[in-house]
């Protein structure tokens, strides 16, 4: 079918949305109309059952289904004019920079820290983590963004700041969500492994500047993509 011919190429979530919203826009199911269970869908569109929640999260997100729990997916009513559409998405890349901003505060000192105090020992752990960040690139974001959080997390614990650690602590659930959204619906995200790898690299040698450089480095390239939207829209 066509639907499933779309998803031969490129991320699964973002591959799933495209599909399922072409299958709305083009009438497959009215308004208020339930959509099949996840794992019809799944089976249909050949992907895993978490790829179609996903999906689905952003389709509601955008107000053009209606997720009822513990009786299914509906339809919703027609989508708003495109501006609308378009003022939603700024919204979400717009709390998405505010994300990054206290990622930034937050990692950079962690990395200053780290980059003075840790042992031979830690360095295996953290390629550990990078290792496995790696395996799951291009996979399903949530276990993606998991493996990349459990990286992060690692420098900022090794850092040895108890009070920085307990402030990234507090914000992991929001940085999670807003993570795992940003991997699933956004299409331009700049490949950063090298910034990643550049961060180890310099952790290992005890290199404070090449640490805080590489961090800021993959920081602000998302950053980057936030602020290039916002000028695109600009009238």
């Amino acid at each position: 079918m066509a639907e499933t011919a779309r998803l031969r190429h490129g991320p699964v979530v973002p591959r799933v949305e495209s599909a399922l919203r072409a299958m709305l826009a083009e009438g497959r199911w009215r308004s208020g109309e339930r959509l099949p269970n996840e794992v019809a869908l799944a089976a249909e569109l050949g992907v895993g059952r978490s790829s179609v929640r996903e999906a689905v999260r952003l389709l509601a997100h955008d107000g053009l289904v209606e997720v009822r729990h513990g009786s299914g997916t509906y339809a919703a009513d027609p989508p708003a004019p495109a501006g609308e559409g378009d003022m939603r998405r700024l919204l979400r890349r717009a709390r998405l920079r505010e994300v990054y901003e206290v990622r930034r505060a937050l990692e950079v000192e962690a990395a200053r820290l780290a980059a003075g105090r840790l042992r031979p020992e830690d360095i295996g752990r953290l390629r550990g983590h990078l290792a496995l960040r790696q395996e799951r690139t291009g996979g399903d974001p949530a276990a993606f963004v998991d493996a990349d959080l459990a990286f992060h997390r690692a420098v900022v614990e090794l850092s040895g700041n108890a009070v920085l650690l307990g402030l990234f602590t507090s914000v992991l659930p929001v940085l999670r969500a807003a993570l795992v959204e940003m991997v699933s619906y956004e299409t331009a995200l700049p490949d950063v492994s090298c910034a990643h790898a550049e961060l180890l690299d310099g952790l290992a040698r005890g290199d404070a500047d090449t640490a805080i450089a590489a961090t800021v480095s993959h920081l602000e390239a998302v950053m980057e993509l936030f602020d290039s939207e916002k000028e695109v829209a600009a009238p």
